[in-house]
């Protein structure tokens, strides 16, 4: 089985949906972590209801820091926004590093129901990236 490690800052929205969208996705062929540099300590209210939406539960993750995986070996890390690419610590286990840089939704601003269109739609770019990569990968 193939390891990805997704990198955030945060690790509260963009890398805990990857993280989860990855494992539904690939079907076992993959198994998925996140974290990181500075971990808010919870998982996003806005992200956990996004991720419901496609039954994909993610009210039992927690933020990690990615210092928890430094010695680990990964086969892809890819960072998902640009403060982790620039903090990223090298990963000599990685046998590929990739930067899909997305927008904060937890920067989103308005009602819950318009940070949930934010939600969304970064939810639905992380899905149809991973989709992409995993149908390049096998082709």
């Amino acid at each position: 089985m193939k390891r990805v490690l997704v990198l955030c800052t945060g690790n509260s929205c963009r890398s805990q949906m990857a993280e989860e969208l990855w494992e539904t996705l690939s079907e076992g062929e993959w198994q998925a972590e996140s974290a990181g540099s500075k971990p808010s300590g919870y998982v996003h209210p806005l992200a956990i209801e996004a991720m419901r939406e496609l039954d994909i539960d993610l009210s039992e993750n927690t933020s990690k820091h990615l210092d928890q995986f430094t010695d680990q070996q990964f086969d892809l890390v890819v960072t998902v926004c640009d403060n982790a690419k620039e903090s990223c610590p090298v990963f000599s286990g990685a046998t590929q590093t990739l930067h899909w840089p997305f927008d904060d939704p937890a920067d989103a601003t308005g009602t819950d129901e318009e940070k949930m269109t934010t939600f969304r739609r970064v939810r639905d770019e992380i899905k149809t990236k991973i989709q992409s990569f995993l149908a390049d990968e096998s082709a």
